[in-house]
């Protein structure tokens, strides 16, 4: 199974390139970064307000991200203006700061082919149509758990996913980031070969809420 994964994926990576042209991509990728992870291995170096104790932030967007089958687009030529610092501000809520949202919006969203406006709202749509576990509010401690319980959690909260449309990252050991794959009308799908690759640690690390 394994190498027919492989070979599969060295016949796409032998197509012609697509043009990163605006508007021309195949799905979205939603991405969820654990607050706490990314504090840890970055936020805390640069003493992001995200990171300050009692914030209670779990998993917060990183991104809606355009994606091909194989592969993405990114840093896309658009004629659409760029957000305001209020429409960047007002991401605050559920991407933990307004530097992300308006970094998101220069890599990925400009890709779209939508206005930043319609990207913010398709990203916020994106994200209030998923229901994050409750439970994960109430990680006070730091746990060492299987990579799997994540997604497992997260599966069960939202009955509309199947396993191969939800991946779970990690980096450094951590739990870092869920990754959820989504139609252009932001219904789940299957993720492309290239995305779900699912961390496989059975002892990693879930830091606590800050």
């Amino acid at each position: 199974m394994h190498l027919l994964r492989l070979l599969f994926l060295l016949v796409l990576s032998a197509q012609p390139a697509r043009a990163q042209t605006a508007g021309a991509f195949d799905y979205y990728l939603l991405s969820l970064s654990w607050s706490s992870a990314w504090c840890s291995l970055t936020g805390d170096a640069r003493d992001d307000p995200q990171c300050d104790p009692g914030r209670g932030l779990t998993f917060i967007v990183h991104g809606l991200w355009p994606q091909y089958e194989l592969g993405y687009p990114a840093d896309c030529r658009t004629t659409q203006a760029d957000p305001s610092r209020a429409e960047t501000a007002a991401m605050a809520d559920i991407m933990g700061g307004a530097g992300l949202a308006f970094y998101q919006w220069k890599k990925h969203g400009r890709c779209s082919g939508l206005s930043a406006q319609a990207y913010f709202k398709t990203l916020r749509r994106a994200y209030d149509a998923l229901s994050i576990p409750p439970v994960f509010a109430k990680i006070t401690s730091d746990l060492t758990l299987d990579a799997s319980v994540i997604e497992d959690a997260f599966l069960e909260s939202n009955p509309g996913l199947s396993p191969d449309q939800i991946t779970v990252t990690c980096k450094s050991g951590l739990i870092q980031e869920v990754r959820l794959c989504l139609t252009r009308d932001l219904a789940p799908r299957t993720c492309g070969e290239d995305v779900i690759r699912d961390c496989t640690l059975p002892d990693a690390e879930l830091t606590a809420v800050r």
